[in-house]
């Protein structure tokens, strides 16, 4: 299973995703984190990610290599997270073939009508317990 984690600003978001990804699926997955800038990349590195690199173009290519995409909801809109999200990252990682798991915020720009806003922990286990489940699948 090839994970792709992409976050932007502090990378608290990946992070946390990673290390939750980590706790329930152990070292299995292979995870790329790419941050929209190096701050975000060293903290998704920091917590177990296998590989990272920061920028643009790494959101293109592993879009297209990745199995699952994971992150902030804002991924999916041009100039979210304060500008950080190109317009040619959101078509790449909405045309990725990979199975998008993502995590809404209202500060991206994202609410989901209908649905009440759950904790930002709670969104990340839940995200972590697909992976987890999409790894046993891959595994059976």
């Amino acid at each position: 299973m090839r994970i792709l984690v992409i976050d932007g600003q502090g990378g608290g978001i990946g992070r946390q995703i990673i290390e939750e990804t980590r706790r329930l699926c152990g070292d299995g997955p292979h995870i790329w984190a790419v941050g929209t800038n190096a701050a975000a990349t060293q903290a998704m590195l920091r917590a177990g990610a296998n590989e990272g690199a920061t920028g643009e173009n790494p959101v293109l290519v592993l879009s297209r290599r990745a199995d699952v995409i994971l992150g902030p909801m804002g991924l999916l809109l041009a100039d979210a997270m304060l500008g950080e999200v190109t317009a040619e990252m959101a078509v790449a990682i909405g045309r990725s073939p990979a199975r998008k798991l993502l995590i809404p915020l209202a500060r991206c720009g994202v609410e989901v009508a209908g649905m009440p806003s759950p904790a930002l922990g709670d969104c990340i286990h839940a995200a972590a317990e697909r992976v987890q489940a999409l790894c046993r699948e891959e595994e059976a």
